[in-house]
């Protein structure tokens, strides 16, 4: 399926498919197991998981056991948000590493710039001296590629201004009306992809009267429309779903959205959450 297959190019020439499968909320043991299972066996061959998901040894047992080559599957995980030291974030990788047991991870990610439990203070120092152990780890090869996520413009200039290597990926919060058109703006003027995680708003979308009627156009669905609205604007989606049929259908996205539909799209803005 060209969607799955085909990728989008950070700015260190690694590829990148252009859907990941989304492993939020799937709790480890066979639940975890299976989805990522059936993600691969659908095609997927991006998986988005993290240490605080506490699923990574399934979501790894699953890429071993599908048979699928593991140079074909792209693995990223992330930094707990709390943890803002350098000796906590060499640690928390090497746990990573042992949970998922894959080799080299192919993006490591800061899962915030704050603890969870003091969202929107400030650790921008903190940020710094974990940054710097991920630039060792990028340059030992342990990590093909480091990023952030939900950085907004003053925490990805804070980086910026105080280390060597630029973010290669920032996945935020991203779906129809909640664009975060700063953000997305500054990372692409700073050659950082953008991936988009709940593409569905985590369901919020799917009863959506205007989307609705655009769908039906295309014979599509709710959800498909909102996973290609995020690659019409070359941002990755990240969908989530522990359904075979769905984890499917969210990779079924090959066709083009009108601009008119687009248009229409972006002016519900604001109007979701």
């Amino acid at each position: 399926m060209p969607a799955l297959t085909d990728t989008f190019t950070m700015s260190n020439g690694l590829h990148i498919p252009r859907i990941g499968f989304g492993t939020w909320q799937i709790p480890s043991g066979a639940e975890a197991y299976d989805a990522t299972k059936v993600a691969l066996d659908a095609g997927y061959r991006h998986i988005d998981t993290a240490l605080a998901y506490g699923n990574e040894a399934s979501v790894g047992k699953a890429v071993r056991d599908s048979g699928v080559p593991r140079d074909e599957v792209f693995i990223t995980t992330k930094l707990p948000a709390e943890i803002k030291t350098a000796a906590g974030a060499r640690s928390a990788f090497e746990e990573s590493s042992r949970n998922l047991d894959l080799g080299v991870v192919d993006l490591y990610l800061i899962h915030a710039p704050w603890p969870w439990s003091a969202i929107g203070t400030d650790h921008r120092e903190g940020n710094v001296e974990v940054w710097k152990v991920f630039e060792e780890l990028y340059d030992a090869g342990k990590t093909r590629s480091i990023g952030v996520s939900n950085f907004e413009v003053p925490d990805l200039e804070n980086l910026l201004a105080n280390t060597d290597v630029v973010p290669h990926a920032n996945q935020i919060r991203w779906f129809i009306g909640n664009t975060q058109d700063a953000t997305t703006a500054f990372d692409r003027d700073h050659d950082i992809l953008t991936e988009g995680y709940s593409p569905l708003a985590t369901g919020g979308l799917l009863e959506n009267a205007e989307i609705r009627d655009i769908a039906a156009k295309y014979d599509k669905s709710v959800a498909q429309v909102a996973i290609r609205y995020l690659l019409e604007k070359d941002v990755l989606p990240l969908p989530k779903s522990t359904t075979p049929s769905r984890i499917a259908q969210n990779a079924e996205v090959d066709f083009v959205l009108s601009a008119e539909d687009i248009a229409a799209l972006d002016a519900l803005e604001g109007t979701t959450d």
